[in-house]
Formats: structure tokens, C-alpha cells, sequence
């Protein structure tokens, strides 16, 4: 069987991974892939926004089955255009993809269907905007309508950030036109979770739940990243709570979308608060989360390429999708200066890992059969263990044979778990 993964970053090569363990994967394709990817899956030089690319590369290559992993491909109608020439893929329509592509989209949907969410207002001129922000509650979260590389959020602690961050996404055009509209939210506070799961618009089936840590620095300090490392499972994510976000967000979600003509089918992506009033939806996306996966499907006991497939097939609910009752931790490996600038083409060198440890390259190139940095976040070391405990003193472990130039790592992912689990 010949599949092709769309995408270049550690969530590629974990789902590349995982789609190894069967033995009907023959042939895997990564488009791009990256230099880490390069000893799993064969990798290609089409970039993933290269719709027509991929879909001539598929048709030439003859390729069995696709997934497509970035928001972007998915929210240009890559999974459509493959469908048309008849390749089956894993992942949403463009249709079903808006549901991350467009904020307002996403935040009129929970408010018609009674989805537990923020309140919010939205903005389409950056007047009126800056006017409503005179008398709101602070602090507050601005947010860019459009895809901005999960970097379009902004949680303003005073009225001048604000301000600020709406000049910067409606005037400057920081986002492009993804902020040419806008959404002003309040405030919510609260542990997070992130809980990934599999629908085919018929079912869905939770994944095993997640936490991010979003800012680059020790103690949630500095700026936000694409994450910084992750653990599953999230001690916050109670049965009870599991229970609620079953009855009120996710089923109705599902729903939601099949009334709107929308018909999810793929991986949609939960990120949740958990507010003294319940559970409530941060944001929903239209794929696996980076670095999410990096921990979720490490513990994945079933087997990845069938539960796709059935998704596709609308066929979920006979397929058994199972995970480990242990813990994992990955912790995200970043070239110095990351969020920010930062220097490439550093030489990468990876000591033998322990086992039950996995490393999942993100920005990394091959020169000269050399693997070298070739961006921000390089990569992820995912260690997994029986306790939540035991994962992250692993992960600790074995991310000490990473070196490159100025490479850095926060140094307390799961701290914050570990104390709840304390409590």
C-alpha cells in the first residue's frame, strides 16, 4: 500500500511512525518531510500548500491512501481534491475545515447550537473595535479571524496591549488578511486540556486528553510558540469532566456541523477551559495538534492506518481504538532566539535513545547526510512510562542527548500536572 502524509513537522513524523506499525504500509511519502523524517518515509520536495503538486505527485505515484496534516492544505481543499481524482485521504473537507480556517465561524457555530464558549463580539473595521475594548472587562483575548500559524491569539493583560494587538492584526496586517476581521472574547480562566479526537461525522471517539505549554519560557513566561512540550494524560480531564464534554461540546459539535451541511471527517481537535462554570471551547482545529500527537498517539494501542481508513469510510464505530493506560512527555527541543530569530544550519547530534523513548524531528535538514536545525522548534523527545511521574523524569533524561548550538528547552513541562496530581 503507497500512502502519502502531507506536512513537514514533528506531528508528520509521529503519525508517519505510527502508520509504519502495520504491515500494509509499504511505501510512505512525506510532503515535504523534513531531514528527521527522511529515515522514515520517503520525502518529496512539494510544499503542503501545493495543492496542485500533491494531487500530480498522487496521481502519478499511484497512491493509495492519503492524510493530510496542516490546517493550511486542509483548509484549501486538499482532501477534496484528492477525493476528485479518487484517492481516499484522511481529513475534512474545506467545508468541514472552516471550522479552525475562520474564528467567526467557529464562535457563531457554539452560539447557535448552545455550545458552552466565551462570550464575544466581532469586529470588521478597527474603530469600532478599539471603541467596544474602552469599556471591556480586561484582561482580555483578541484573536485573528483567519490561520496564523496558531501565533493569532493574543490574551491582553492591560487595555494598551489591547489596543495594540488590534492595531497590529487590523492596521499593520501582521496576519495578513487573516486579521482583517476580528474576535474580541472574554477572558476565561481555568486549567486547559486538549483532547483530540477521531469523527466520521457518524461517531466520534475521544483520544487520550493533552497539555500543552504554550510560552516559551520556564513558569509560563515569554512569549508564546507552537509548544513547547505536552504530557497525556491530563489530570484535569476527569471522567466527570470527560463525561460533560461528551454530553454538551463534542457530540453536539458533530451534530452541529452535519445540520450546517458540513460533515466533519478526520481528526477534530478540542481545546478546552475548564472554568468553575464547566468545561467550555477555547478553539477547535481541523487536525492533530503539534505537539499533541507527539504524546497522544505514542500511547495509541490500536492501529492508526485502520481507524483512518475507517474514518474515511464512515466506518468508526467498528473499529476498536484503544490507548495505553500509561503516560507520555514530549519536550520540544528550540534553537535559541525561537519564538523570535533565530540561527539555522546548526549540526544535530542525537545520542541512542532509552526505550520507550521516541524522538519526532520538526525543523531539521539533511546536508550532506548531516542533520542540521532548519527551524525554531527542531525537535520533540517523547518518552513514555506507566506514571505521569516517571514519563517526564525519561523525557529529562533523554532529552540530554540532544545537542546542537544553542539549543534550549523549558525545563518544567508537566510541573503543573504533576501538582494536580498531587491534589
Amino acid at each position: 500500500m503507497k500512502i502519502m502524509v502531507v506536512g513537514g513537522g514533528g506531528r508528520e513524523h509521529a503519525i508517519i511512525k505510527s502508520l509504519r506499525k502495520n504491515p500494509r504500509a509499504e511505501i510512505i511519502y512525506a510532503l515535504p518531510g523534513n531531514g528527521g523524517i527522511a529515515s522514515d518515509a520517503d520525502c518529496v520536495d512539494i510544499e503542503a500548500t501545493d495543492i496542485e503538486g500533491i494531487v500530480a505527485f498522487a496521481k502519478a505515484n499511484s497512491i493509495d491512501y492519503a492524510v493530510v496534516a496542516p490546517d493550511d492544505p486542509l483548509a484549501m481543499g486538499c482532501v477534496d481534491a484528492l477525493e476528485e481524482i479518487g484517492i481516499r485521504a484522511f481529513g475534512p473537507g474545506r467545508d468541514a475545515a472552516v471550522i479552525e480556517a475562520s474564528k467567526i465561524f467557529s464562535k457563531n457555530l457554539m452560539k447557535k447550537y448552545g455550545i458552552p464558549t466565551a462570550q464575544y463580539e466581532v469586529f470588521e473595521e478597527m474603530q469600532p473595535a478599539l471603541d467596544y475594548l474602552e469599556g471591556s472587562r480586561i484582561p482580555v483575548v483578541i484573536k485573528a479571524d483567519g490561520l496564523a500559524l496558531g501565533k493569532g491569539v493574543v490574551i491582553a493583560e492591560t487595555r494598551d496591549d489591547a489596543k495594540a494587538a488590534v492595531i497590529s492584526m487590523m492596521g499593520e496586517k501582521k496576519f495578513g488578511d487573516s486579521g482583517s476581521r476580528i474576535v474580541i472574547e472574554e477572558f476565561l480562566s481555568g486549567p486547559e486540556v486538549s483532547v483530540l479526537s477521531f469523527t466520521d461525522g457518524r461517531s466520534l471517539v475521544p483520544m487520550v486528553s493533552s497539555m500543552d505549554h504554550k510560552r516559551a519560557l520556564d513558569g509560563d513566561k515569554g512569549l508564546n510558540t507552537g509548544g513547547m512540550g505536552t504530557i497525556a494524560p491530563n489530570p484535569y480531564y476527569t471522567e466527570e469532566v470527560a463525561e460533560l464534554c461528551m454530553k454538551e461540546i463534542f457530540l453536539p459539535t458533530m451534530e452541529a456541523m452535519n445540520k450546517e451541511g458540513r460533515k466533519f471527517k478526520g481528526c477534530l481537535y478540542f481545546g478546552l477551559m475548564i472554568t468553575d462554570k464547566g468545561p467550555k471551547v477555547i478553539e477547535y482545529n481541523c487536525r492533530f495538534g503539534d505537539p499533541e500527537t507527539q504524546v497522544v498517539l505514542p500511547l495509541l494501542e490500536s492501529d492508526l492506518l485502520d481507524i483512518m481508513e475507517a474514518v474515511t469510510d464512515e466506518r468508526l464505530a467498528e473499529v476498536p481504538v484503544k490507548f495505553a493506560d500509561s503516560s507520555a512527555c514530549c519536550v520540544v527541543v528550540a534553537s535559541g532566539g525561537y519564538p523570535g530569530s533565530y540561527a539555522k544550519g546548526c549540526e544535530i547530534i542525537i545520542d541512542d535513545m532509552d526505550e520507550d523513548t521516541e524522538v519526532f524531528v520538526a525543523g531539521a535538514a539533511l546536508q550532506d547526510e548531516v542533520l542540521k536545525t532548519n527551524g525554531g522548534r527542531v525537535l520533540g523527545v517523547t518518552s513514555v512510562a506507566p506514571t505521569l511521574a516517571e514519563a517526564i523524569e525519561a523525557a529529562y533524561r533523554n532529552v540530554k542527548k540532544v545537542n546542537f548550538e544553542k539549543a534550549y528547552y523549558r525545563t518544567d513541562i508537566g510541573a503543573k500536572a504533576l501538582e494536580a496530581e498531587r491534589k
